[in-house]
């Protein structure tokens, strides 16, 4: 079992030596799956789905029985450049909603039979002002990917990282921007609802936090521009890998702090599928850019890993048919 990381360094080593998925399993899961009552491809990406899960659970016949979401929130000081329609106290009153039980995503959790854990990271101190100073010192970049690292349930077989944080959009945009290179306003959007004096704040503030960057490598960039639930939610992906749980990544947000690993390691994602693409119009040059494909376009904007929780249905649906569906030769019927 991987110990944890108690340095960024072993942070860095991680990803340098990534699991990978069982080979075996996914041939065994190909080869079942020409089998199965159904013309071939007939259920299209759910065969590509099913095949994928075979590979990190390690076996044949997946199937989705415990799925975690996990929630992150945390308080941005690049709130003060006027980014955002709501204010940072916001943060702290929707953590309570999910605790007990309101917001969307608790909902969805239920639907789909998901656990859910909600950590707060540090919301009464806020990250620096990135336009001004590093969003988060090595510290403290350290003990929030260790929050999200240790939030992670050995037992999940399938998690969903999601986030809560004023602000995040910027943050998001500038890590971006910064890895995936471009001008600020390609990567800035709506958000919660700016209207267009704070769309072109979001862009300056973008601008002026990549423009103080002193090194591009992604941890780094997460350090200067990010946010204490981006790195949770980075550390949650990279424990994932490690215990071979497959991730459904969310929207903007949650694929920026993918983008970090990206970034990183071009393999650190291979356990990820992307579970929507949202309304947040970055976020297809995002998805590109990670060269993930979107199960599911709905127009969402909220965030909380509400469109991943979604998509546990199409995952946990590509698992049940791969898995329960009867053969040919099963169920006795001549193939063609």
């Amino acid at each position: 079992m991987t110990h944890r990381p108690a340095t960024l360094s072993a942070i860095r080593t991680l990803l340098a030596n990534l699991a990978k998925a069982d080979d075996a399993a996914m041939h065994g899961a190909v080869a079942r799956n020409g089998q199965l009552t159904k013309p071939p491809g007939a259920l299209g990406r759910l065969e590509d789905v099913a095949i994928w899960l075979a590979g990190w659970q390690g076996t044949d016949t997946p199937r989705i029985q415990a799925p975690q979401i996990a929630i992150f929130a945390g308080n941005h000081g690049v709130v003060a450049q006027g980014v955002s329609a709501f204010p940072p106290e916001v943060t702290v009153q929707m953590v309570a909603n999910f605790t007990h039980g309101g917001a969307a995503i608790n909902q969805l959790a239920k639907t789909f039979g998901a656990s859910m854990t909600v950590k707060a990271i540090d919301l009464d101190r806020p990250t620096g002002d990135f336009t001004q100073t590093d969003a988060m010192s090595e510290a403290d970049l350290l003990v929030a990917m260790l929050v999200g690292w240790d939030a992670v349930d050995p037992k999940a077989d399938l998690l969903v990282p999601g986030e809560m944080g004023i602000g995040n959009t910027t943050s998001a945009a500038a890590i971006s921007c910064a890895l995936f290179g471009g001008v600020a306003e390609d990567w800035v959007g709506r958000g919660t609802g700016v209207d267009d004096a704070g769309l072109a704040r979001k862009a300056k503030a973008v601008r002026d936090g990549v423009a103080r960057l002193t090194s591009r490598d992604p941890l780094a960039v997460l350090a200067a521009v990010g946010g204490r639930e981006i790195a949770a939610m980075a550390g949650a992906m990279l424990r994932a890998r490690t215990l071979r749980i497959p991730v459904i990544l969310d929207g903007f947000i949650a694929c920026s702090a993918a983008a970090i690993l990206h970034a990183s390691a071009p393999s650190a994602l291979d356990h990820c599928v992307a579970g929507h693409v949202s309304a947040e119009a970055a976020h297809t040059r995002l998805l590109g850019a990670l060269n993930k494909q979107p199960l599911l376009s709905l127009g969402l904007r909220l965030g909380e890993g509400s469109g991943a929780a979604l998509a546990i249905g199409i995952v946990k649906a590509a698992a049940a048919c791969h898995s329960g569906m009867a053969t040919f030769a099963e169920a006795g019927v001549a193939a063609g």
